[in-house]
């Protein structure tokens, strides 16, 4: 008998806005996962019937409480992750965009989550930040980018 590995796949957004050559990230608090970590300004699960672009989008309304159009996104990176066991239960999907041009003052929306928000520069990061989130803006920092593509949706 054959034993299948089930292993779910859980997608998510991540929105570096970005003034000069800094970004914008929040120390993170409450959530039970890297907490006191600094993270991108906005975050979150990709929900179903979701792009990854449209979820950017309504991420950075609910935790910064700026308007981005689509345009004004620019891929930087997509990251395939896993917990780096040799049998993880999940892999994860991440899609990294940076945002130069938007609406509103970015405001802390979800105090129970985000302790501060900072602007950082790309050549001085915090040492507390999440390394998969350091490889997309080392990318960022380096003038890397891929293209995000989306079918059926």
């Amino acid at each position: 008998m054959t034993t299948m590995n089930h292993f779910s796949v859980v997608p998510a957004s991540y929105v570096f806005l970005r003034r000069d050559q800094s970004v914008l990230l929040q120390r993170r608090q409450n959530t039970g996962y890297m907490d006191d970590c600094w993270s991108a300004g906005a975050a979150g699960h990709v929900e179903l019937g979701e792009t990854a672009t449209s979820a950017a989008i309504r991420e950075s309304r609910e935790e910064l409480g700026v308007q981005v159009s689509p345009e004004a996104l620019s891929a930087v990176a997509v990251m395939q992750r896993t917990d780096g066991t040799a049998n993880p239960m999940e892999q994860r999907v991440d899609w990294f965009f940076v945002c130069d041009v938007w609406g509103g003052e970015p405001l802390i929306r979800e105090p129970a989550k985000c302790a501060e928000l900072s602007w950082f520069r790309l050549d001085d990061l915090p040492v507390n930040l999440p390394a998969h989130e350091r490889l997309a803006l080392d990318a960022l920092r380096e003038g890397r980018r891929s293209a995000v593509l989306t079918f059926g949706f």
